[in-house]
């Protein structure tokens, strides 16, 4: 046998080997981390759209119950002020393995989440806007987009939990070891309780 034959039976031989282990390690849970990361930055991506649906709504709910109760200024003001707050943060690119950015994220939206709070609840004193056709609209999309922020805050925050647990223990904590050393935790998505009662979207609609 010849020195090329040789090393053409050994690169053979190499590859039908990397080939017998590959096939296995895939039904393993090698795929697990990779598959669970990316699950986690889609339920991410979608927290990302539902409060940005939530920010291009205000304005126009700002100006329909300007419109009404100009002397609630004050409130109308923190409205404003909390979403042009929420809306200029820069997203890191890390914020998913950064605890202090994701932190930061969470108590401006808080903050905006709290303020529409109060603009709703003094809405409660203006039977005029309740009854308006804008409002009664804006009432309903922003019901929807408060549904959909809830939903997606939950499933983003069963995505890292999955993610999280898979690379801390085992056998997912040996594949992040030798193939995905580079892995981290995922910083998670704290909702307090309170905060997730709020802003309640309560017009008394259903009042007798």
């Amino acid at each position: 046998m010849t020195a090329l034959t040789f090393a053409r039976s050994s690169r053979s031989l190499v590859l039908a080997c990397v080939l017998a282990l590959t096939l296995p390690l895939a039904g393993c849970g090698v795929n697990n981390i990779p598959t669970y990361e990316q699950n986690a930055k889609a339920a991410w991506s979608e927290v990302l759209n539902t409060y940005k649906s939530r920010a291009d709504l205000i304005p126009n709910l700002v100006e329909t119950v300007k419109g009404f109760a100009e002397q609630e200024k004050s409130v109308l003001t923190e409205v404003i002020e909390a979403r042009a707050k929420a809306t200029s943060v820069q997203v890191p690119a890390d914020i998913l393995t950064n605890p202090d950015a994701m932190k930061n994220f969470q108590e401006t939206q808080s903050q905006l989440g709290g303020a529409l709070g109060r603009l709703l609840a003094v809405v409660e004193r203006y039977p005029d806007i309740k009854s308006g056709q804008n409002f009664l609209a804006l009432q309903s999309q922003l019901e929807g987009i408060e549904n959909k922020i809830r939903i997606a805050r939950s499933d983003y925050i069963q995505a890292v939990r999955v993610y999280n647990t898979e690379i801390t223990t085992i056998p997912g904590r040996w594949w992040k070891a030798f193939v995905y050393p580079d892995k981290t935790e995922m910083a998670t998505f704290d909702i307090p309780a309170e905060e997730q009662k709020t802003p309640k979207v309560d017009f008394g609609n259903d009042k007798k």
